[in-house]
């Protein structure tokens, strides 16, 4: 899928909720192991759905992680917990503020082969910061889809709900969570709320 070369590239798996991103990350990252490429896997602290220090899927499938304060300096921290290794991984990269573009290129830059699975879109169905601008720093993109609970369309949207009810414009981007307040949704079946 991607060349092997001796410049470092950035990947970036995006998408809606329960597309499949952290599912597909994983399976890159276990392919690099087969290469016998050293692996390094980021998560934002503020995630702890599967583990304090384990990334996770839907499908139950985990990998170990470092944590990374999203609200500190995100390049330090990586470079810090970082010892030569080729791949380097970051999980929920919506979580993370616009440094993670400059470590992302940095790592790049450096040779490295960099890896990150995020959000492309807040619940309100706007772009979701800094997967945007990673999104044009990359070298190789993949948008995943998952199944609209709606109408079973592909669904490019996550759906938040607040008590089984969409949640309001106003409401906060981030809230961690899973089933209990997500669904992905299709672009006809995506609603905010604006009462």
């Amino acid at each position: 899928m991607h060349a092997i070369t001796r410049s470092g590239w950035i990947e970036v798996i995006s998408g809606s909720m329960f597309s499949g991103k952290t599912e597909e990350l994983i399976r890159r990252l276990r392919r690099a192991e087969i290469a016998d490429q050293e692996v390094a896997v980021f998560k934002p602290s503020i995630d702890d759905r599967y583990g304090e220090t384990t990334i996770g899927s839907h499908d139950g499938r985990q990998w170990e992680a470092t944590l990374i304060d999203p609200e500190a300096d995100v390049l330090e921290q990586a470079q810090t917990a970082l010892n030569g290794e080729e791949v380097v991984a970051i999980d929920e990269g919506n979580f993370f503020e616009g440094d993670l573009v400059t470590l992302c290129e940095s790592l790049a830059d450096d040779g490295r082969r960099v890896i990150v699975s995020g959000l492309d879109r807040t619940f309100r169905g706007e772009p979701f910061d800094p997967i945007p601008q990673l999104l044009a720093a990359a070298e190789y993109v993949d948008k995943l889809h998952a199944i609209c609970t709606v109408c079973g369309e592909p669904a490019t949207r996550t759906q938040r709900l607040i008590e089984g009810e969409p949640a309001h414009v106003d409401d906060p981007t981030i809230l961690v969570g899973a089933e209990e307040s997500y669904e992905a949704r299709c672009r006809q079946c995506h609603t905010v709320r604006r009462d």
